[in-house]
């Protein structure tokens, strides 16, 4: 499956999670860092999902970018 995940700067390097996947989130101290340690989050999040007899998410979520003036 491929889920999106969002990877945000924080005070202390960058945060991400994944709108799909409530409560799933991730730290690390650079963009790769924080994907890396996200994939593992995710894969575990399934795997506890699958464990629990609940349904995994299908990923719905969307992105784009849109363009204004600033």
């Amino acid at each position: 499956m491929r889920y999106l995940v969002i990877i945000e700067k924080s005070e202390t390097g960058f945060g991400a999670y994944s709108p799909d996947l409530e409560g799933c989130v991730a730290t690390g101290t650079t963009i790769d860092d924080a994907e890396a340690t996200m994939r593992g989050a995710i894969e575990f999040h399934i795997e506890t999902l699958k464990a629990d007899g609940l349904d995994v998410p299908q990923p719905n979520a969307y992105v784009t970018y849109i363009e204004v003036a600033a």
